[in-house]
């Protein structure tokens, strides 16, 4: 019984460490793409990427979407009339943290919840490690026909979407059972 949980922990760590999918978001801010038809041939679309997806990745995910959304409507190319990337980064506390050792060790008794450590900023043992989630974003328009050769924010979806099919890591099927 022990194996079975310690199999099924490890199991759990190990989709966590793994980038975001290309995948659909269930809702919007969830991990994948969101899109949003504005008009018949105007989208746009949203790639959410965890704190293990590279920023390279989530953009070219979002411009795979855009090709693939061209392709199921029906048009040829896309044009890209806005376009942009955020970072969002923020602090994570990991390793050792209160008492190690011959630290002094300080607490303080709560009435309602009992002993509580106190944090004392002199002797902090906890290490900090910035994570950054990246979210592209992208409003495309869709025609039909020859991709303009001097519009250098149009994109033949065809060929976007043969070129970053090798990159695209989709999410792998849930065991059956």
């Amino acid at each position: 019984m022990t194996r079975f949980f310690v199999v099924l922990t490890a199991l759990a760590l190990a989709a966590c460490a793994t980038a975001t999918p290309y995948q659909p978001a269930a809702r919007s801010g969830d991990y994948g793409y969101v899109e949003r038809r504005i008009e018949d041939n105007r989208y746009s679309i949203q790639f959410n990427g965890n704190s293990i997806t590279e920023r390279e990745t989530v953009e070219s995910y979002l411009l795979f979407r855009a090709a693939e959304l061209t392709l199921q409507q029906g048009f040829d190319y896309f044009v890209v009339s806005q376009r942009g990337t955020e970072g969002n980064s923020r602090l994570v506390p990991y390793g050792p943290s209160g008492y190690s050792g011959f630290r002094p060790y300080y607490s303080w008794y709560a009435p309602r919840y009992g002993w509580r450590p106190f944090h004392d900023p002199f002797w902090d043992d906890t290490t900090y490690r910035e994570i950054t989630r990246y979210q592209a974003s992208a409003e495309i328009v869709l025609f039909k026909g020859q991709k303009p050769a001097n519009d250098a924010q149009a994109f033949d979806a065809r060929q976007v979407k043969q070129n970053l099919e090798a990159l695209v890591r989709r999410p792998t099927p849930a065991p059956a059972g």
